[in-house]
């Protein structure tokens, strides 16, 4: 995490080309790999896996696959927990999205979630698919629970960090911000020019204390667009 001062990332947010967000527990209420716990009954074995991954006290790759290795939802059960899903989208964040695309600042959706989950979400916000960066669970061809795809950036400790140097690379912004909650969000920067730490839903001790701008809701960020 590189230093930086208020005033800097107050200008850089004003400025930004590109804006990245994570997904659980920031443009959501929620951590959907929890609710999805709890949808196939072993919720409470993975809320702890969960905190100690976005505290930053374990690898995420390593919390990922421990926590899929205990829900293995199949495939009926994914397609069965997205139609009932309550996707809790965080007061002010359809609206900051919608003026982000007003100023003609792409918008992504960077989550160490599952692609399958999150692209009802971005369908939500009116952000392509073609913009959400997430991970693949596998299934073998009965529907069964196979694994995760280990090729996707977002699958490990630095991943998101790899998906904003592929954006930047690719292209070619000039200031990118990172937004969201957790310590996966928070080592994005750099190479993101700026962080922005939320604590709407949950507040993360680690980010708080090493945010240059830590806000509690979005609209803040509208203010100050």
């Amino acid at each position: 995490m590189k230093l930086i001062d208020t005033n800097s990332i107050l200008e850089l947010w004003k400025n930004a080309d590109c804006v990245c967000f994570d997904v659980d527990s920031t443009v959501c209420q929620n951590e959907a790999i929890d609710d999805l716990a709890e949808f196939v009954g072993v919720g409470s074995q993975v809320q702890q896996l969960t905190n100690e991954a976005m505290g930053g006290s374990m690898s995420f790759k390593e919390a990922l696959a421990q926590r899929l290795n205990i829900i293995r939802p199949s495939i009926d059960q994914i397609h069965e927990f997205n139609k009932f899903q309550d996707h809790k989208l965080t007061p002010y964040i359809k609206e900051l999205v919608e003026l982000l695309h007003s100023r003609d600042k792409a918008v992504y959706l960077v989550s160490g979630g599952f692609r399958v989950i999150i692209n009802q979400v971005a369908d939500l916000l009116g952000i392509d698919r073609k913009n959400v960066f997430a991970n693949t669970i596998k299934f073998d061809s009965k529907g069964k629970y196979v694994g995760f795809d280990e090729s996707e950036m977002t699958c490990e400790s630095g991943g998101k960090a790899r998906v904003i140097e592929h954006l930047k690379r690719t292209y070619q912004y000039n200031r990118v911000i990172m937004v969201g909650d957790g310590a996966t969000d928070l080592e994005s920067c750099p190479p993101a020019d700026g962080f922005i730490g939320f604590g709407g839903n949950v507040v993360r001790h680690l980010v708080k204390q090493n945010s240059p701008w830590f806000v509690h809701c979005f609209s803040e960020l509208i203010e100050k667009v």
